[in-house]
């Protein structure tokens, strides 16, 4: 227990001392090695191509699945990274089943990372409101067996290195706290009804107010997101925190007084 806290705490304060992206590489590497891992990858889960370098992406996968991971932009449907979005500590990949539904899709793909030499790994979850959704994985190859003593200082690693990495893409167009849409007490209050199935006469009943103020504060809303459908609306805001599932599922809510 002294050593794993003290290879913790060594971690820790390398990754927070790194000023590039290589020097975070090299410590990953470190640390995977030291867990009884062989690969690592750190990833935002959206398509890394598309993202332009801007999204969070470092690992030392096999190049050849590396290459057709991201070229068929599995980030985005990936089983592990949709596992990871239902917990907020890890999970070794032999769990997802009964985590999340596997679909026939999910089996070949994990069946085709498994022919590429990608066995059974443990994923930490890193889930900041606004930002793209993304985990911090560490994997061995087939047969290798699980290094389940090492999985709380897995856990601990994967979190400091995503936070690192965070810090250092902050620059690389990731949409910044200041810049984030703020909507107005009323607007949330209508949305929120929408996101609840509540169409504007609902919804103007409700709260007690008319139907075309009710139409002006949602358009007001999407026009601060810069969409035009509510439907995006309320997953934008479900994304970046305004809105929560529990504020669309609880039984009571008391709208904002003006």
């Amino acid at each position: 227990m002294v050593a794993m806290y003290q290879t913790a705490t060594q971690f820790m304060r390398v990754v927070e001392a790194v000023a590039n992206a290589d020097d975070l590489a090299a410590a990953m590497t470190a640390i995977t090695c030291e867990l009884g891992f062989q690969y690592f990858a750190l990833t935002h889960h959206v398509d890394v191509v598309a993202a332009n370098g801007s999204a969070i992406r470092l690992h030392n996968y096999p190049a050849r699945w590396a290459d057709y991971y991201d070229g068929n932009a599995l980030g985005v449907c990936d089983p592990v990274h949709r596992a990871s979005h239902v917990t907020s500590v890890g999970f070794t990949w032999s769990q997802m089943a009964l985590m999340i539904p596997l679909t026939r899709a999910d089996q070949r793909m994990l069946a085709l990372g498994l022919a590429q030499g990608i066995g059974d790994g443990f994923t930490v979850p890193a889930h900041v409101p606004g930002e793209a959704r993304g985990s911090v994985s560490f994997a061995n190859e087939a047969g290798r067996p699980m290094p389940h003593h090492m999985l709380p200082l897995a856990q601990i690693a994967g979190a400091f290195a995503f936070e690192t990495a965070r810090r250092l893409w902050s620059g690389r167009g990731q949409m910044s706290a200041r810049r984030r849409p703020t909507l107005t007490d009323r607007q949330r209050d209508c949305l929120l009804w929408v996101a609840r199935g509540k169409g504007d006469w609902e919804i103007s009943r409700i709260l007690g107010i008319g139907e075309e103020t009710v139409a002006r504060h949602i358009k007001q809303a999407c026009e601060r997101y810069g969409v035009n459908k509510r439907t995006l609306l309320v997953l934008l805001t479900l994304f970046d925190g305004t809105l929560s599932f529990s504020d669309i599922f609880r039984s009571r809510y008391t709208p904002f007084p003006e």
